[in-house]
């Protein structure tokens, strides 16, 4: 059976001209996905020109054949100016891209089409909360954000979440931002603007920043990128009570939150730490996302309540908030070979999709009636 490794060293002998090192190596070739008798890979391409690019890619199919591949969907993107200064070794990975918050580079304070977000913009922040990893508090977010967005509304997403980025793979965003005079404009995908610090981490490569410079690469997100304007901003924290998640409170002391719990109990009871948290700091619980709530079987119609009942309601009565909706246990089914394709994203005529639909309508109502 293929494995990720065994593709790997397939195509360990493609090298870069200029290090000599090979594209593995310097994870040039990523989001390698096995499927049946499917594969897929993404391929970061640092010479820009098309006939390089082509090469490239013939190149590495005629080399997976020979290893007895042979349906293969490969997806090519060029390297951000952020990648090759990392590659070729400059310091591009010491400095951060933009200057100290509120000094911008350049004639940013110039540009009238990227205009700059704080809390006094008029945008509606909310953030997205779990008292621990592993309930989809990162898939709600990114449904969520998308739900908006096809109900016409504006929409900015910040993954907050440091140590655990995914919303860029969630959402199969697969180039980077870039930086036009001074400001950093975020990546679009299904009409959200996105910002993540997995844009600048090289793939799999552990964040071991402290506290300060977290907060300060938090600062850049909200103070350096051109957000344009926006109705809605999302930001999706890292789980628990830490630093990041206290220096977002304390960056928008007016934002309002949402919390996803599964229906464990020991889940909700959790949460409710988060939820606390909240409180404390003087934030507004708008409700509660019960994940996970349950497995609908796809040809019979019943329902398994696999993890319990009951934590999400628990919860919201908890925290003296309602309980927003329960969400089942299942995974979007997307083709990996469609255009639009993303991991975590439903389809918009989807059942899931149209539970996430039903939360963003209240989401409005609340703020706009």
């Amino acid at each position: 059976m293929l494995t990720r490794e065994h593709i790997q060293e397939i195509l360990q002998s493609i090298t870069d001209p200029e290090t000599g090192k090979s594209l593995v190596e310097l994870q040039l070739i990523r989001d390698i996905m096995i499927k049946e008798d499917r594969i897929s890979l993404s391929i970061v391409c640092l010479d820009p020109e098309e006939q390089s690019r082509m090469d490239l890619e013939q190149r590495v199919r005629e080399l997976l054949e020979a290893g007895g591949v042979t349906n293969v969907h490969i997806r090519l993107r060029d390297a951000t100016d952020y990648e090759r200064a990392l590659l070729r070794g400059e310091s591009a990975g010491e400095e951060p891209l933009v200057d100290e918050p509120g000094k911008l580079k350049g004639h940013a304070a110039g540009l009238d089409d990227h205009e700059l977000i704080n809390e006094n913009s008029g945008v509606n922040f909310i953030a997205i909360a779990s008292g621990k990893g592993g309930v989809g508090k990162s898939t709600v977010t990114v449904n969520l954000a998308v739900a908006l967005a096809r109900k016409g509304k504006k929409v900015g997403l910040i993954d907050a979440d440091i140590y655990g980025f995914s919303i860029p793979d969630m959402m199969g965003i697969e180039e980077g931002p870039v930086v036009e005079e001074g400001i950093i404009i975020p990546v679009e995908r299904f009409g959200v603007k996105v910002m993540s610090m997995g844009f600048f981490i090289r793939e799999n490569s552990p964040v071991i920043w402290r506290g300060p410079m977290l907060g300060k690469m938090l600062r850049q997100f909200f103070g350096d990128v051109g957000w344009g304007e926006l109705d809605y901003m999302l930001l999706d924290l890292p789980p628990g009570t830490g630093d990041v998640a206290l220096d977002v409170h304390q960056m928008l002391p007016h934002s309002k939150e949402i919390i996803v719990t599964t229906p464990h109990a020991t889940a909700a009871f959790v949460a409710a730490r988060a939820g606390s948290m909240a409180l404390q700091t003087e934030h507004e619980i708008i409700g509660v996302i019960e994940n996970m709530a349950y497995y609908e079987c796809k040809d019979c119609g019943k329902k398994d309540y696999i993890f319990g009942r009951g934590g999400g309601a628990q919860l919201a009565e908890t925290l003296h908030t309602e309980l927003l909706a329960q969400v089942p246990l299942g995974a979007p089914d997307n083709h990996i070979s469609e255009p639009d394709f993303s991991p975590s994203v439903y389809k918009e005529d989807t059942a899931t999709a149209l539970l996430f639909a039903d939360i963003a309508d209240k989401l409005i109502a609340k703020y706009e009636h």
